[in-house]
C-alpha cells in the first residue's frame, strides 16, 4: 500500500486512518464489506459504534475513502515530479496521461477490482460515478486547470470517460509493467485530442460563431462549482 490514507471526517482522523489501513488488508479476502469493517475495527481496537460513526455507510464509505486517498497521493506525486522538472519536455496531453498512469500505479489492483464490483451494484452506481469524476477533477487540478466555464465540466466529463475505460482495461492487463494499459491510455488520450481539435475548428467557423451567439450562448453563462456541493454550477446574474 502506498496511499496516504485520509479521514472521511474530522471527529477522529487517526482512528479513521487506522481503520481504513487495517480494512485494506482484509478487502482481498472479504471485499469492501461489513465483514471487513468489523474485522478491521476489532484489529485496531475501535468500537463498532465509533467505526460506524467514522464510516456511516460502512463498506461504501471505506471504499470511497480509499479512492480519495489515491487521488490525493497522485496529486502529491505529480507535484513532486513537476517540481523536479520531470514534466518540462512533455506535451500537455502527455502530462494528462502521466497523471492517469500515476493514479493507477499507486493503486492496489485487487482493492480496485473489489471496489469495481461494489460500485457496479445499482444502489452504489452513483457513488462509483462520483469517484471517477473525483479522480478526473483531481487530475485536472494537479495539472493546474483554471477553467471556470463550461470547459470545466467538459474536461472532467471527457477525462472521466477515458479514465473509466483505462481502469477496466488495466484490471484485465497482465502485460509486463502494464505496458499494454499505457499504450491503451495513449490511444484514448489521442482520440480526445483529435476531438478537441475538430471542436475548435467547428467553433472557429462562421457557423460555429453563429451558434455561439444563438443556441449555444446560454453555455457562456455556466460556471464551475464554487464548492463541492455547488453542482451543477451557476450562471452569471
Amino acid at each position: 500500500m502506498t496511499e496516504t490514507f485520509a479521514s472521511p471526517g474530522e471527529s477522529d482522523p487517526s482512528a479513521a486512518e487506522r481503520l481504513l489501513e487495517a480494512a485494506c488488508a482484509h478487502v482481498p479476502f472479504d471485499g469492501w464489506s461489513e465483514t471487513t469493517l468489523r474485522a478491521a475495527a476489532e484489529e485496531v481496537g475501535i468500537s463498532p459504534a465509533l467505526a460506524r460513526a467514522l464510516y456511516p455507510r460502512g463498506a461504501v464509505d471505506l471504499a470511497l475513502a480509499y479512492h480519495r486517498a489515491g487521488d490525493a497521493e497522485m496529486a502529491r506525486l505529480f507535484a513532486e515530479e513537476a517540481a523536479s522538472g520531470a514534466h518540462e519536455a512533455l506535451r500537455y496531453s502527455e502530462k494528462v496521461a502521466r497523471a492517469v498512469q500515476l493514479r493507477l500505479e499507486i493503486a492496489d489492483k485487487e482493492l480496485v477490482r473489489r471496489g469495481a464490483a461494489l460500485f457496479s451494484l445499482p444502489q452504489h452506481a452513483s457513488d462509483g460515478a462520483g469517484a471517477v469524476w473525483g479522480s478526473a477533477d483531481a487530475i485536472w487540478n494537479a495539472l493546474g486547470d483554471t477553467s471556470d466555464d463550461i470547459n470545466w465540466y467538459s474536461k472532467r466529463a471527457t477525462l472521466s470517460g477515458v479514465y473509466g475505460a483505462v481502469v477496466l482495461f488495466w484490471l484485465g492487463d497482465d502485460s509486463l509493467g502494464h505496458q499494454a494499459s499505457w499504450e491503451f491510455l495513449d490511444r484514448r488520450i489521442g482520440d480526445v485530442m483529435r476531438f478537441e481539435k475538430v471542436k475548435g475548428q467547428v467553433l472557429a467557423s462562421p457557423l460555429g460563431k453563429l451558434l455561439e451567439k444563438g443556441p449555444l450562448s446560454v453555455l457562456g453563462r455556466v460556471r464551475a462549482p464554487q464548492r463541492d456541493a455547488d453542482l451543477p454550477g451557476h450562471q452569471k446574474a
